[in-house]
C-alpha cells in the first residue's frame, strides 16, 4: 500500500480492505481515497469488459421527508421530482443564484412522502446548507452521510455475478431504478441500478458496519467473472469516454446547466424553482458557450486548465477534462467553447507550452457501449 494522509481526512468503512489489496491511497474530498489498485488502464478495461468493485463511499446521503419533502426538492432542483415514482430515481442539479451549479446529484423517491439525495463528497456541507436555507416548507431533513457506505460495482456481467446474492432480479432492473430488499444477507439494502461508467451495473447502499462483509460477499460472487477492486484513477476515465460531467472540473458554481448540455436535467415549464428566471432568459436569448467533446489528433492528453484557441491562436475556451481515451487509444477532452465553435468537426486547437495540437469538436459520447 502506498497511503499519503492528511490529519483532516477521513477513512470509509472500507479503508481496511484496500490497506489489504495495497492500494495507491491519496486524500480525495476529506477522505482517504483508493486511487488505484494495479495500473489504471487495466482497472478501466475490466470495468468495460467484465466488473469491477468501486467504493464510493465518500458520497454524500441526505434523507428528506415529510409533506414538505417534494416541495422543497421541487425549489432546489432543476429537474422535475414529481414525476418520480416509488423506486425511481432521478440525474439533477442544484442550480445557484448566480447562474451556475452548486452540485449535481441524484434524487430516490424511498416512499409516498420520503426521499434521498446523493451528492458529491466534496459538497456534502455546502449542499446541506443550500438546500437547509430554502426548507421553508417543514421538509424533515437527516445527514446520513457518515452513516452509510457505497460500493458501485460495474460493467457488462454485474447482474450475473450478483444475482446469487438477492432475490431480486437483477437482469430486469431498469436503468434510475432501484430496490430495497436483502443483498449478501442483509436487509434494507438499496441496490440502484446507476452508475457512472457507461458500462452498465449497480450501486449498493449498505450501513458502515455491513460494508465489509458486503465487499467481501461481492467479491466472492464475483471472482468466477474476473471481478477487480477499482479506483477513482479510472471511474475518472471511465465517465470521461462517456462524456459524463465531474463536479469541479466541467460543471461548477459559474456554469449553468444549459451551457453544459444539461438541458434534458433542466425542466423550465416547471413551477419555480431557484434561478428559473435566469435560465428560461438565458435560454432565449441563446448561449455565449458550451461544454464540448473533442478528439486530438497525435498522442498528448489535453489537461485540465489549457487553452483552447482558433487557427489564429485566439483564445475561444478552455479544457476542463482530459485523457487518453482507454477504450479507443486517443487522446480526448471535453471543454467550453465560444458558441461559434462547438458545432461538430470544427476544427480547434490545444494550447501545450506554445504549441496548438489539433482537435475537432465530436458528439459525445467518445466511447460508445456494446
Amino acid at each position: 500500500m502506498t497511503l499519503n494522509t492528511v490529519e483532516t481526512a477521513k477513512n470509509t468503512a472500507l479503508f481496511e480492505k484496500h490497506v489489504a489489496l495495497h492500494a495507491k491511497m491519496l486524500p480525495f474530498a476529506g477522505y482517504n481515497m483508493p486511487i488505484s489498485y494495479t495500473k489504471i488502464i487495466e482497472e478501466h478495461l475490466t470495468v468495460r469488459n467484465d466488473v469491477g468493485i468501486f467504493d464510493v463511499s465518500h458520497m454524500g446521503e441526505f434523507i428528506v421527508k415529510g409533506e414538505g419533502a417534494l416541495p422543497l426538492i421541487q425549489k432546489v432542483t432543476s429537474n422535475d421530482a414529481s414525476k418520480l415514482e416509488i423506486g425511481d430515481a432521478q440525474y439533477s442539479c442544484l442550480p445557484n443564484t448566480e447562474g451556475g451549479i452548486v452540485d449535481d446529484l441524484l434524487v430516490y423517491r424511498l416512499t409516498e412522502k420520503e426521499y434521498m439525495l446523493v451528492v458529491n463528497a466534496s459538497n456534502i456541507e455546502k449542499d446541506w446548507n443550500w438546500i437547509e436555507s430554502y426548507n421553508s416548507f417543514g421538509a424533515e431533513m437527516k445527514n446520513i452521510s457518515d452513516q452509510t457506505a457505497l460500493m458501485a460495482v460495474q460493467g457488462p456481467k454485474t447482474a450475473e455475478a450478483l444475482q446469487s446474492l438477492t432475490d431480486v432480479d437483477l437482469s430486469s432492473m431498469k436503468y434510475y431504478t432501484f430496490v430495497r430488499g436483502k443483498f449478501a444477507g442483509f436487509d434494507n439494502v438499496i441496490i440502484s441500478a446507476t452508475g457512472y461508467t457507461g458500462s452498465g451495473g449497480f450501486e449498493i447502499y449498505v450501513a458502515n458496519e455491513n460494508a465489509p462483509a458486503v465487499w467481501d460477499a461481492i467479491m466472492n460472487a464475483g471472482e468466477a467473472f474476473g471481478i477487480k477492486p477499482i479506483g477513482l484513477g479510472a471511474r475518472d476515465t471511465l465517465r470521461l469516454e462517456m462524456g459524463y460531467c465531474l463536479y469541479g472540473n466541467d460543471i461548477n458554481d459559474t456554469t449553468s446547466p444549459l451551457e453544459a448540455g444539461l438541458g434534458w436535467i433542466t425542466k423550465l415549464k416547471k413551477e419555480d424553482f431557484v434561478n428559473k428566471d435566469y435560465l428560461v432568459q438565458q435560454k432565449s436569448e441563446g448561449l455565449s458557450k458550451k461544454l464540448v467533446g473533442f478528439e486530438i489528433s497525435g498522442k498528448r492528453p489535453p489537461r485540465q486548465g489549457y487553452n483552447i484557441v482558433n487557427a489564429e491562436g485566439t483564445v475561444i475556451g478552455n479544457v476542463t477534462s482530459g485523457t487518453k481515451c482507454p477504450s479507443l487509444d486517443n487522446p480526448v477532452g471535453m471543454g467550453y467553447v465560444d458558441i461559434a465553435y462547438a458545432k461538430r468537426d470544427t476544427e480547434i486547437f490545444i494550447e501545450v507550452r506554445g504549441k496548438k495540437l489539433e482537435a475537432k469538436v465530436v458528439r459525445l459520447p467518445f466511447y460508445k457501449p456494446a
